[in-house]
């Protein structure tokens, strides 16, 4: 495995999951609770709940998605801005992703002390959809079974993730899914404007058959 910043960001993730899981306490502070956030003013949690997840599915299915796709992302602004600024833009956008992704769940639930979350869920939904803006016609696929282009299964996850926010019934906070997808692409639309015109052309070459 070659070591660049997103094999680092995995790692450190692994290693304060793994503590979380040893220490109940540090798992308690740095969970993302917007009740105890608001009454409290512990803004950090913002962040350190990105870095801890639930068991050892949670975790290595983000992070082994979180690695094939950013390395996409992280190559891209390395060959955009230089080594450097680079790097330091792709952990801002990393980190970024996830503060932002939850903004929209604390002022949801920012009145209710049941409710709590963690994972890194919006960060990679973010780097994902960053990914498939940059490259819409690579396959991507489910469980080595349903493959499809990038775009298309984008589209999918989005409409399936409003409507299972709306829903709100399965303990999972498909809105931070649904902001760090839309955080994503406003990124990379951001940082380089011609992506969407080479994502349009990409995407009037497609051809199913």
């Amino acid at each position: 495995m070659e070591l660049s910043v997103t094999v680092i960001l995995i790692a450190i993730t692994a290693l304060t999951s793994y503590l979380a899981w040893k220490k109940p306490e540090l798992l308690n502070r740095w969970m993302f609770t917007p009740y105890i956030i608001k009454n409290r003013g512990q803004w950090d949690r913002f962040v350190l709940s990105g870095f801890i997840h639930k068991d050892n599915i949670h975790l290595l299915f983000n992070m082994f998605t979180f690695y094939f796709f950013g390395r996409v992302v992280e190559m891209f602004l390395i060959f955009k801005f230089g080594t450097v600024i680079g790097i330091a833009a792709y952990v801002l956008f990393y980190v970024g992703a996830i503060v932002i992704s939850d903004i929209p769940t604390y002022f949801k639930h920012q009145d209710h002390s049941f409710y709590n979350a963690l994972g890194a869920s919006g960060g990679v939904a973010a780097t994902v959809f960053g990914s498939i803006i940059l490259t819409p016609l690579s396959d991507l696929c489910l469980f080595g079974i349903l493959c499809l282009p990038g775009f298309v299964l984008g589209i999918l996850f989005l409409i399936y993730s409003v409507v299972q926010a709306k829903k709100g019934s399965d303990g999972i906070n498909h809105d931070a899914h649904l902001y760090g997808a839309l955080f994503g692409i406003a990124f990379i639309l951001i940082v380089n404007p011609q992506s969407a015109l080479d994502f349009l052309d990409q995407i009037k070459s497609f051809r199913m058959f």
